[in-house]
């Protein structure tokens, strides 16, 4: 299969757009109901045998659709205090020249999801431009699950369990400021539309609701003269999850939810041959899937040019 950084799907474009490849902790701190005969199956781009180390994709999907530009998440962003990861505390990538060469200026984009609210899904959400967090993305619309909004700002702290371990208040701390520098701003600047139940963006691309990894976690429904495909952020971390759909993974809120989420996706996808998109799988980055025992297995790789090959080591 020839391989580049884009597939057609109906009447769709998919470019994948690569912000940092690298390794974080292990696979099995990352994803640690997944069994050692789960992880060993996993190829090099996705593990280092040597001593289990997790590769990484921090990547976004961009969809062109209707004639117009669609961004699925948004990467970590620079300039970011992020205590609770060294990896991408003060992170320096060149991914808008990235973006660039795959022909999208900022102001081209007409809609930014985010599938969550987490830090390396919303980062280039924003800026830092004279000492102000701007919107990267000025004539864009936001679309943000209400449910992960209102769940992580800051004002509604009390509805979320209490921090109990240092690691847990250290987590808190850097949620706070992910709102505070990527999402709260471009709120302020009024680009931001806030969807529950379901959103359509245009006649091929739909989200709907995924919980559990967080409350208001959201999957992309790409559907196109035939063609399908699952934009499921981080619903699927790495592929010992596709074969282990019960393995959550180290940052799932909501366990059980989490679990029937990931099940269900996948059962729709090896039933009506959808391409599965996660957010964060270096190689081939997307897959087809067919049920195998208690999980599933991935047929087909996607002609998606691959990437992590030789990821650097993790830094900080």
């Amino acid at each position: 299969m020839s391989t580049s950084d884009t597939v057609v799907l109906g009447d769709v474009s998919v470019t994948r757009v690569i912000e940092w490849t690298g390794r974080i902790r292990t696979v099995a701190d990352m994803v640690p109901d997944s069994t050692p005969a789960g992880r060993a199956a996993l190829g090099p781009p996705f593990r280092d045998p040597a001593d289990d180390g997790y590769r990484c994709a921090i990547q976004t999907w961009v969809l062109r659709s209707v004639g117009r530009t669609i961004l699925v998440d948004t990467g970590a962003g620079n300039d970011r205090d992020r205590p609770q990861i060294p990896t991408f505390d003060h992170l320096q990538t060149p991914f808008l020249e990235n973006l660039a060469r795959a022909g999208v200026r900022p102001e081209d984009v007409d809609v930014v999801v985010n599938t969550h609210v987490h830090y390396d899904h919303v980062g280039w959400n924003t800026r830092y431009d004279d000492g102000h967090w701007v919107p990267t993305f000025p004539n864009a619309t936001y679309v943000i699950p209400r449910v992960d909004h209102d769940y992580f700002d800051p004002v509604n702290e009390h509805r979320r369990p209490a921090p109990v371990t240092d690691a847990d208040r250290l987590r808190r701390r850097g949620s706070h400021l992910v709102f505070g520098d990527s999402v709260r701003p471009v709120v302020q600047a009024g680009l931001v539309t806030l969807w529950e139940d379901r959103y359509v963006i245009d006649r091929n691309l739909s989200l709907e609701p995924a919980p559990g990894h967080t409350p208001g976690s959201s999957v992309l429904r790409l559907r196109s003269k035939g063609d399908r495909a699952l934009f499921v952020g981080d619903i699927l971390h790495s592929p010992v999850q596709i074969a282990e759909p019960d393995a959550n993974s180290c940052f799932c809120e909501d366990a059980g939810a989490a679990r029937t989420t990931r099940r269900r996706l996948l059962a729709e996808a090896a039933e009506e041959r959808t391409l599965v998109v996660p957010a964060h799988f270096p190689g081939h980055g997307a897959a087809e899937v067919r049920a195998r025992g208690d999980g599933y297995e991935i047929t087909r790789w996607a002609g998606f040019r691959p990437v992590g090959e030789s990821a650097p080591a993790e830094r900080g």
